[in-house]
């Protein structure tokens, strides 16, 4: 079994995780509707996806 020959200090440790925060979810205003949505994804509110109505727009 492999062992390390030193413990790792506290700053390598956090160089090697600096990679593995969360981002924030990116959003685009729609330009049809003027909503906020995920970019790449059907505006919910509209059921438009690149200009073309893929799905029943969602009731209130």
């Amino acid at each position: 079994m492999a062992v390390p020959k030193r413990k790792t200090s506290p700053s390598r440790r956090g160089m090697r995780r600096a990679h593995d925060r969360l981002s924030a979810p990116t959003y685009v205003e729609d330009k049809e509707s003027g909503e906020l949505r995920r970019p790449h994804h059907v505006d919910l509110k509209s059921g438009r996806y690149k200009g073309r109505k893929v799905l029943e727009p969602k009731g209130d």
